[in-house]
């Protein structure tokens, strides 16, 4: 009898195929196994294993020092300090977030706005990552929380750096401040320093002109942590490269005297070396605390600011424009000498009518100043005298003498902020407004007024090319690590020096002659007089309804609508080496305070002499001063 029948024979086959068809689809999936395995551990392997090394190990930036500011004498204007700081662990709060932070106010203050900022902070990061509650705290604050930690569960002590301001208010306008790298900061700078929590950047000042330079290289520290990306400990640690130091060329005791002076005044002031252009002082008042927006300032303390009527916020040396006044007149006595008007005589008379109207001049002798030459009409700043002289220049040659002179564009000071001012000309009207220039334009534009716009700034700038007949340009900066900043060698004028030598004297007799308009605000000290102008620039004229109302006077007016008060000077006035440019917003009074206010701080500039005085920056030979300079010989 067959082992098997036709029906087992089948069914042996059958169970065959199928056994082949499993072993072949499982040899398959085995071998794509194998095959993965392969291409994971030995193709791929230090591929993967990097990755896995990666997620185990992170390499973490650390800051590094920014670099000081200091001024001319090595003091230091902007630096760090231990900043002691309190830090919350949202994780370890055991009674909550909003719990522990009640337990803090109740030992040190903590303002409504720094609780928000904590409480949103903690939101936009894990449990266990420290979120900063209060920082700069003095150390009577730290030691009272230190002993308080035992009931203070998540808030833990912390050691680290700020950046601190020692003069405060009073160099606010030059120095600037830090504050936390906004959004837009991220997005136009690629340094990963400022993706770091509490990473401060410069906003102002000489902070955001140099920030770059003072932020240096941050360092690098490589740390293992867990699947959940706790730190478990340090590996390495390489240290960052400290920020450069930046020199200015400011001298510190000078600044502060220029603001004690200003005092609470909306006001601007900068002194300068007519021989170099050093900026010794420059000063805006009212300013601001820089300190305050080291750790977030609060939303009352901004609004305060922003709505002050003085503008605390506003870098007036650079940032402000005004109508110069009679301090351009200077720029159009030049213009006068070299182009034939030297030995113009005017009789002043009070007013003059041109057009279809009377042109009056500030003159308060009655009957006008009489016969006014160039020299007496600088000295007496006679409007009248001025009018005709701005008559016979025309517009343009009046443009070409303002522009030589430092004014109608940027100096390139490197303080963020800085404007340009206006000089007008017949082209640029009839390209802007579509009108042709008209000839009383000519005669406003001549004493100041109109169109034309200057910076306290350019107006030093005026006073010391002036002084020193040479186009010297206003830097503050001196040097960044050990790089002198380049400083260009200063061209001639493109003046006589008959010219220089005319207006010289005019200046010298507003302060010097009984005749002049600052004679009693003098300096009486033999060897330190100064040599100036006063100006003063009208806001706007007396309605024609407000002297019916019985407002006749600059002083009736409301304080934003009263007239600015300006003076340029120079002293020595025989051998100039300083320069000075002061304007109180709408304080134009009798007693004239901005001038005393410039002559307390010449004389001061003088007596001290800051620009003999040696330096904690070398002066290379190629800043040597020329034989001769500050020498009119």
């Amino acid at each position: 009898m067959p082992l098997f029948d036709g029906k087992d024979k089948s069914r042996y086959a059958s169970f065959t195929r199928r056994t082949l068809m499993l072993s072949g689809g499982m040899g398959g999936v085995f071998a794509l196994l194998a095959g993965r395995l392969y291409q994971l551990q030995i193709v791929n392997g230090s591929q993967y294993m990097t990755e896995a090394e990666d997620n185990r190990v992170n390499q973490r930036l650390i800051p590094p020092p920014r670099g000081r500011i200091l001024d001319r004498f090595g003091v230091e204007l902007a630096t760090n300090r231990r900043n002691y700081r309190i830090v919350l662990i949202a994780e370890q709060a055991t009674d909550g977030v909003a719990t522990a932070l009640d337990a803090v106010g109740r030992v040190i203050e903590l303002p409504p706005h720094q609780r928000e900022r904590v409480l949103h902070d903690l939101a936009q990061n894990k449990k266990f990552v420290p979120v900063p509650v209060a920082e700069n705290l003095s150390w009577e604050e730290f030691a009272r929380l230190n002993l308080h930690l035992p009931y203070l569960p998540g808030v833990q002590p912390d050691v680290g750096e700020t950046r601190s301001y020692p003069f405060g208010v009073e160099l606010s306008h030059v120095v600037g401040y830090v504050a936390a790298a906004s959004p837009e900061d991220q997005k136009n700078d690629d340094d990963q320093l400022l993706d770091q929590p509490g990473f401060r950047v410069g906003k102002r000042g000489i902070e955001k002109a140099y920030d770059k330079e003072m932020r240096g290289s941050a360092g690098a520290s490589r740390v293992e942590v867990n699947a959940y990306g706790r730190v478990i400990r340090e590996l390495s640690s390489i240290a960052g490269v400290p920020g450069k130091d930046v020199y200015l060329t400011i001298d510190c005791e000078l600044q502060r005297l220029v603001e004690q002076k200003l005092g609470d005044e909306s006001a601007a002031c900068v002194v300068m070396d007519t021989a170099t252009g050093d900026v010794l002082a420059l000063a805006s008042t009212p300013g601001y605390d820089p300190n305050l927006f080291n750790v977030g300032i609060s939303g009352e303390q901004w609004r305060s600011l922003l709505g002050d009527d003085h503008k605390p916020l506003l870098n007036k040396a650079v940032g402000g424009a005004y109508p110069p006044g009679s301090t351009f007149k200077p720029a159009m006595a030049l213009a006068a000498m070299d182009n034939g008007l030297a030995d113009l005589t005017v009789n002043c008379t009070g007013s003059m009518t041109f057009g279809d109207r009377d042109w009056h001049c500030w003159s308060w002798k009655k009957g006008g100043h009489g016969h006014v030459n160039l020299h007496s009409g600088i000295a007496e700043s006679c409007d009248i005298f001025f009018y005709e002289v701005a008559r016979r220049l025309g517009i343009d040659k009046m443009e070409q003498a303002a522009r030589a002179l430092g004014m109608g564009a940027p100096t390139g000071i490197e303080l963020p902020g800085e404007i340009g001012g206006f000089i007008p000309s017949a082209a640029w009207k009839l390209a802007k407004i579509g009108v042709p220039w008209q000839q009383g334009e000519t005669l406003n534009t001549g004493i100041g007024q109109g169109y034309v716009l200057t910076t306290p700034l350019q107006l030093c700038t005026l006073a010391a090319r002036i002084a020193s007949g040479k186009a010297v340009t206003p830097r503050i900066a001196h040097e960044v690590g050990a790089t002198v900043q380049p400083r260009p060698v200063p061209a001639p004028l493109p003046f006589s020096e008959a010219a220089f030598a005319a207006v010289r004297s005019g200046m010298s007799a507003v302060t010097n002659e009984v005749i002049g308009t600052a004679y009693s605000w003098r300096i009486t000290q033999p060897g330190f007089e100064m040599a100036g102008k006063t100006g003063t620039a009208q806001v706007r004229r007396i309605s024609k309804e407000e002297r019916l109302s019985g407002v006749l006077n600059n002083s009736q007016l409301p304080w934003n609508l009263r007239e600015h008060a300006l003076f340029i000077a120079y002293a020595p006035a025989d051998a100039p080496r300083y320069a000075c440019a002061i304007i109180i917003e709408h304080g134009a009074v009798v007693s004239h305070p901005h001038v005393q206010m410039a002559r307390d701080i010449l004389l001061f500039a003088q007596q001290r002499d800051p620009v003999k005085l040696p330096t904690a920056y070398p002066i290379h030979a190629a800043e040597a001063l020329p034989a001769g300079a500050g020498s009119h010989t």
